[in-house]
């Protein structure tokens, strides 16, 4: 599946799912790059390019809404309904991905020297 097409088929790519992860409450886009980075410890970073681009795509896809605000610099970003069910499913697929994999690795002779944290 392309990038193209991954919100079209309601799922989202790494970035896009911390980016509307991050909207669960309102926040402007710096914020919303320095709370990816806190939740995920720094394994995880957005630039101001990825970000703005897929804003505006989970803005025309309606996952997101731009708040009104008195200042015109900051716009702040909320997730909308539409968008809080996309991020529960995809939580719930990523999740069962998880699953596949940690049953796939164990039926492979314990992993053999490699270890996954669980």
């Amino acid at each position: 599946m392309s990038r193209a097409n991954s919100m079209d088929m309601n799922q989202l790519t790494d970035s896009a799912y911390y980016i509307l992860l991050s909207v669960l409450e309102a926040k402007h886009g710096y914020a919303i790059m320095k709370y990816i980075e806190e939740l995920t410890n720094g394994d995880f970073s957005i630039g101001p390019a990825t970000l703005y681009t897929l804003l505006k795509k989970l803005q025309s896809a309606g996952f997101i809404i731009q708040d009104e605000t008195d200042d015109d610099r900051r716009k702040i970003y909320t997730a909308t309904e539409k968008g809080i069910s996309l991020l529960c499913s995809e939580i719930t697929r990523r999740k069962q991905m998880v699953e596949h994999g940690l049953n796939a690795f164990r039926s492979l002779k314990g992993g053999g020297e490699h270890e996954i944290e669980e």
